[in-house]
């Protein structure tokens, strides 16, 4: 946790380089680099959808939330991929369940 959730990438660019984003979300959102956790969804577009980065983390600061979104978007253009929608899905700890039992309090929510 946190989960970067990519829709409408290339797995092999995802491999190659998820070692510097999972660098740099860690970096800005203060987190160790263990927990998070990047994925790839296969998606059958119906309509036109635009490639995407889902967040799925507990809530930070709304400066923080920016710094995220700014720097990733920074990163994945220099990359060639600058027209990406990021957002973020918000968790609440005490819905948030490991082992059957809520997380009652989470220490790097700041």
């Amino acid at each position: 946790m946190p989960y970067l959730r990519f829709k409408g990438f290339d797995e092999a660019f995802l491999k190659r380089v998820s070692p510097v984003i999972v660098e740099e979300f860690s970096r800005v959102a203060a987190v160790p680099r263990e927990i998070v956790k990047i994925e790839l969804l296969s998606v059958t577009r119906i309509t036109a959808t635009p490639r995407s980065l889902e967040i799925f983390m507990f809530p930070r600061t709304q400066e923080k939330h920016d710094r995220i979104a700014a720097n990733l978007h920074d990163l994945l253009s220099n990359f060639g991929y600058g027209e990406v929608h990021i957002f973020f899905v918000l968790l609440t700890p005490s819905l948030y369940y490991k082992e059957g039992v809520p997380l009652k309090e989470v220490s790097w929510l700041t």
